[in-house]
């Protein structure tokens, strides 16, 4: 990856919290950014107005195939040293036996099988030596599945994880950079107002581990401080 403002990221979900958080903040290390969103305006094409060309924003709802396609073909010739792919959803803390199938299945399309499309689409994009990555938890964690809760998300993360590292078995060869991101408990959505950390807190510490790791080979299942998450 190179050393110089040239850097070049793709942001996939960053209308909102974590994802926004993290595009302003490459941007502010003088990346090259292209984030998405499924709708236009809000606070991410406000970030883009505010800087002067670094950040640009893209439209992908990225559960559609078509959108998908779209996007590739308008990003057609760009050069990505890292692709960043955040996208998660929590239907409740409910017992596996109160999910209704209908919410199972779009909890793991969302958050497994989506970002793994996502980046068979783009991965063309980054440069040998470039970074692919993932937005993951500790939640899917099979090891560290110790407490009571969030079943479903808990599935669909250890699911990711799984897949991620098939990705990562197909590609060996490809000279990516492979990485699996926990982001810490983060004041979101998903996390809840009682969290221990901010967005603005959490996610220059996950720009410093992507920045810290680029060329290194394999797969690689990290927190926020650089430190191994176990599968």
């Amino acid at each position: 990856m190179s050393d110089t403002s040239d850097r070049r990221a793709l942001v996939i979900g960053a209308s909102r919290g974590l994802g926004l958080v993290l595009a302003e903040e490459l941007t502010r290390r003088d990346w090259q950014v292209v984030a998405t969103t499924r709708q236009s305006g809000g606070d991410l094409q406000e970030k883009a107005d505010a800087s002067n060309g670094r950040l640009r924003v893209e439209s992908l709802e990225m559960t559609s195939d078509d959108q998908l396609a779209a996007l590739r073909e308008r990003l057609d010739g760009t050069k990505l040293d890292l692709l960043f792919v955040n996208a998660a959803i929590d239907r409740g803390n409910l017992p596996i036996t109160e999910v209704t199938t209908e919410t199972f299945a779009e909890v793991m399309i969302t958050n497994a099988l989506r970002p793994l499309r996502t980046l068979e689409a783009l991965r063309d994009l980054v440069v040998p030596g470039g970074t692919v990555a993932v937005m993951s938890s500790r939640q899917g964690s099979i090891s560290l599945n110790t407490r009571p809760g969030f079943e479903a998300y808990k599935a669909s993360k250890a699911a990711l994880n799984q897949l991620m590292r098939s990705y990562s078995t197909r590609y060996a060869e490809d000279g990516h950079t492979k990485l699996l991101i926990h982001p810490g408990h983060n004041q979101t959505p998903l996390g809840g107002s009682g969290a221990p950390l901010t967005a603005a807190e959490s996610m220059p510490a996950v720009v410093d581990v992507l920045e810290a790791q680029a060329g290194a080979p394999g797969l690689q299942f990290l927190d926020l401080y650089g430190e191994i998450v176990p599968w």
